[in-house]
């Protein structure tokens, strides 16, 4: 671990429940990880017998955010990032893409699931020239994050906030803008908001498979219309070609056509 590295915030009091699904543990299952329990295999078995396209879902999520922070290092020149609702450890985490470029970069992760905290020791591997840290804080109290973020970042410099696919978990889209709202109200101008999240109006069988998961008793995730994904970024510049399906952002030169899918992103840069 590099010395540039900060230990985890006191682990969270309660215990890793393994009695019932987790969305986190089953998108690492989607995305070919081993950090997940029976019962997270079984309810990802079950959604993608519902609707297979889920594991391009998640795929392409995970490709767009690389993509995504790729372009922020190399084209916008950023150096810090703080990554939201980060989810468990996998390939070409946040530091890793961005330190690959610019191995000076700093990285704050931000999550309260005890899974993923039990794991962030394998976020914090940090070039030497740049840092990592790992927040044990709620989405829903931004003030508390920002305070944290601010002990590895220099918040007077623009900062890329990353929300993957965690704003759906907010049940209430007003309570999800204004979460965004008081986060990017933390950061200066010329920082850049960077969204992905599940889209509803693309495709009948994937919201048919998410209303059924919401039934099942695990935390739900509210896939939401284009137009109110594009609503996070009020008031910011789009960075072309605007909220797009997440394999038409920017696509690998070598990548075949991509193909729209139920999961929209963009980045928007504060004026």
């Amino acid at each position: 671990m590099s010395d540039h590295a900060t230990t985890p915030e006191p682990a969270a009091k309660e215990k890793v429940d393994t009695s019932v699904p987790a969305s986190a543990r089953i998108w690492n299952y989607w995305l070919g990880g081993k950090d997940n329990y029976p019962v997270d295999e079984a309810a990802g078995d079950a959604y993608a017998g519902a609707f297979p396209g889920i594991v391009t879902i998640a795929r392409s999520s995970r490709a767009y955010l690389r993509r995504s922070i790729r372009y922020l290092v190399e084209v916008e020149g950023v150096r810090q990032f703080l990554d939201v609702g980060t989810g468990l450890p996998t390939a070409d985490n946040t530091h890793q893409v961005a330190q690959r470029s610019a191995p000076e970069a700093r990285i704050v992760y931000v999550d309260n699931d005890p899974m993923v905290l039990a794991h962030a020791r394998a976020l914090l591997y940090s070039a030497p020239e740049g840092a990592t840290a790992y927040v044990d804080a709620s989405l829903y109290d931004p003030e508390r994050i920002l305070e944290a973020a601010a002990r590895t970042l220099d918040l007077s410099k623009p900062t890329a906030l990353i929300l993957s696919g965690i704003l759906g978990h907010v049940g209430d889209y007003d309570q999800a803008r204004d979460i965004v709202r008081r986060l990017l109200a933390g950061l200066p101008s010329g920082s850049f908001l960077n969204i992905n999240d599940g889209s509803r109006g693309t495709d009948p069988d994937y919201e048919r498979a998410q209303d059924a998961y919401n039934e099942t008793g695990a935390v739900p995730y509210f896939l939401r219309p284009v137009d109110q994904i594009e609503g996070y970024f009020e008031g910011l510049d789009l960075v072309d070609p605007g909220v797009v399906s997440v394999p038409l952002w920017h696509p690998d030169e070598d990548a075949d056509t991509p193909k729209p899918i139920g999961q929209h992103g963009g980045l928007g840069r504060k004026p």
